[in-house]
């Protein structure tokens, strides 16, 4: 078989196991995301997986950069992805997509034994200054009225403003 033939059958077998699996995401007939753990789970990831043209022969690509991973720290992707880089040479030459986002389910809490959530500062801090940025634009801003306002306005001051307006224009 082909490379492109091993490859429509693994993303035939894969839309197959995982149809209606909100973990599994399909980009493009090459391009994957598969999410280890529950939403809500501090320890949970997502996987990007991409097939290069002569997969299964060559490894997949897979990377951790989706921004759902933002919270996890450069040491602890780079621990999951050489971990992950282990099995792909265990399986190299086969379909092993499958394979590999069951052996990442299976170990997720080896894979974030040493995971302490990265809190971004600099993002909170940001997010304030920019709230007050916008409050203080906002009190700024000169009151704008609409046609409707301005028109119920000069008929409650009466006709003297309108005449007024009508003389200093003659």
């Amino acid at each position: 078989m082909t490379a492109n033939e091993d490859q429509e059958m693994e993303l035939e077998a894969l839309r197959s196991i995982y149809d209606g699996d909100e973990c599994f995401k399909e980009i493009s007939p090459v391009s994957f995301q598969f999410r280890i753990g529950e939403l809500e789970d501090t320890k949970a990831f997502i996987l990007d997986v991409a097939w290069p043209e002569m997969y299964p022969e060559m490894a997949p690509k897979i990377s951790l950069d989706a921004f759902f991973n933002n919270r996890i720290s450069a040491e602890t992707k780079h621990q999951i992805l050489s971990k992950l880089e282990e099995q792909v040479e265990a399986n190299m030459g086969t379909a092993m997509m499958y394979t590999l986002f069951e052996w990442a389910k299976e170990n997720q809490e080896e894979l974030m034994e040493n995971h302490k959530p990265v809190v971004t500062v600099a993002n909170i801090s940001s997010s304030n200054e920019m709230l007050t940025t916008r409050l203080a634009a906002k009190k700024d801003k000169k009151e704008h009225l609409t046609k409707a306002q301005k028109r119920r306005l000069i008929s409650k001051k009466g006709k003297t403003v309108f005449f007024l307006n009508k003389n200093f224009n003659n």
